[in-house]
């Protein structure tokens, strides 16, 4: 088969060349929403590692911690034990429908103004005017041949960018141990190989997928926007191109104003697409590329105003109402766009999840107890004919304090028992015990009960804090005697 082949007789490559976006500085309601958007979010992430929360003494002070070496995570009065994690699984449901919320009122909002490769690529954007100048100003320097000018604002663009990367995967790892005694180990190479490696890493993702791949993350690497297309309606509100009023374009004022024939308000100028961060054209109808992020509507807004025309040629519109207003019905208000059955399902099942989770979190035990019963030997006979079973018993102290508890057996008429620390001779029914702050002990314990009875006889391990807050727990396990003619 014979590959396609360029005009003037030259092979055709398999992918198209990546276009050059260079987008224009523009004002306006929503690029100053996603200013102040830009800048809560990453005051958020550089912010929150140096934020103190006092538990006490025996615990870690820093408000958001995720504490590997000892299995925890805490976020502020908020305590995460691994036994727990459906907790996460929890925020993660949530998540997932906070994004399902969010694209079935406002389309793809969440990745124009708040996804992190937006966050990261808009604030690259920025660096990059700052060094280059604007769109215009960029694109003569891309042409012009490489010179010390050149060279220099490149080094530091890039360099820039290199810094920003640096202190996004330092900040990332502040997450993972103490903040102030982390930086300090960073600055005098005492830390440990994995924080320097993992700051590398993150310098280099974050420099190549904000700096180097911008849109193309969106358009090819992210799998939402696949989604999102599927869960979009004719009533949810995206970014929209009124052809009605804007067709036919007058590729002019002065053309609008002297033609005889009508034309639409589009005078063709391409601000709309010159300000678009992913470089595409708004008019050619909804597109995977378009992450809604608005700036096509305060560009398209400006030059309205300049021409003396209405605003709104291009809005946040659903595509049932932009046919009503094409018929000549006036806009519908955005409340009764958001006000759905459908947005009511998506935050009944959002906050449903999220009430069950304060329940569960208010109604948790913070004193756990766990029982396994040996299985070689399953019993001892003793020289008076009792029979003895051993167990490893393993309480966890989910407190910032020490707690003094009693552990005792229900059931089991005649049975005794004692630690392996203690001895025989301080056998009874009830053990007091002092657990250790934020942690899991392990006790091994020996049961004794007399030789009669059933082969798998039930019985049950309590333990309870004997301090001011009452807490407990209990497991159910069994003593094992000799099956018959044993």
């Amino acid at each position: 088969m014979a590959h396609p082949e360029r005009p003037g007789g030259r092979r055709a490559g398999l992918y198209a060349r990546r276009p050059d976006i260079f987008p224009r500085k523009i004002d306006g309601r929503f690029r100053r929403l996603k200013w102040a958007i830009m800048v809560i979010t990453l005051a958020i992430y550089y912010v929150t590692p140096w934020l103190r929360w006092n538990r006490g003494p025996y615990a870690p002070d820093q408000a958001v911690l995720v504490d590997l070496a000892h299995r925890r995570f805490y976020f502020f009065s908020i305590e995460i034990w691994p036994h727990e994690f459906y907790y996460v699984a929890g925020l993660l449901v949530m998540a997932g429908v906070g994004l399902f919320l969010v694209t079935s009122t406002v389309g793809r909002a969440w990745c124009g103004y708040a996804c992190p490769q937006t966050v990261w690529t808009d604030l690259f954007l920025h660096i990059e005017r700052f060094v280059d100048g604007d769109r215009n100003a960029q694109i003569r320097l891309r042409k012009a041949p490489f010179g010390p000018g050149k060279i220099a604002r490149r080094a530091v663009k890039h360099g820039a960018w290199l810094l920003v990367g640096m202190i996004t995967g330092g900040a990332w790892i502040f997450y993972f141990a103490d903040a102030p005694a982390l930086a300090r180990s960073l600055f005098d190479g005492t830390s440990p190989r994995i924080a320097y490696a993992t700051i590398g890493v993150l310098t280099f993702t974050t420099y190549v997928l904000g700096g180097l791949m911008r849109e193309q993350v969106c358009i090819y690497m992210c799998p939402w926007p696949r989604i999102q297309g599927a869960m979009l309606d004719e009533r949810s509100l995206t970014v929209t191109y009124k052809d009605w009023r804007g067709e036919p374009r007058s590729h002019g004022v002065k053309r609008a104003e002297a033609g005889t024939e009508k034309v639409g308000d589009c005078i063709d100028c391409m601000a709309c697409v010159q300000v678009c961060p992913t470089g595409i054209d708004i008019r050619n109808g909804p597109q995977l590329a378009c992450i809604t992020c608005a700036l096509c509507i305060d560009a398209c807004d400006q030059i309205m105003a300049k021409i003396g025309r209405p605003r709104g040629l291009i809005d946040y519109a659903t595509l049932e109402d932009c046919k009503q207003e094409a018929a000549g019905a006036p806009p519908v208000p955005i409340r009764r766009t958001l006000l759905r059955g459908r947005t009511f399902l998506y935050f009944g099942l959002w906050g449903a999840v999220g009430l069950a989770m304060t329940f569960a979190l208010g109604a948790r035990t913070r004193l756990d107890l766990q029982v396994a019963h040996d299985r070689n030997p399953l019993w001892v006979r003793l020289s008076d004919g009792s029979l003895r079973n051993a167990y490893t018993v393993k309480l966890r102290n989910m407190e910032a304090r020490p707690r003094d508890v009693s552990l005792s057996i229900e059931g089991l008429p005649g049975g005794v028992m004692w630690d392996s620390m203690s001895g025989e001779a301080g056998a009874g029914r009830t053990l007091r015990l002092t657990i250790a702050p934020d942690q899991v002990e392990q006790h091994r314990l020996y049961v004794r009960a007399p030789g009669e009875g059933g082969a798998k006889e039930p019985f049950v391990f309590v333990v309870r804090a004997l301090d001011d807050e009452p807490a407990s727990d209990r497991e159910e396990t069994r003593f094992d005697r000799p099956e018959a003619g044993q």
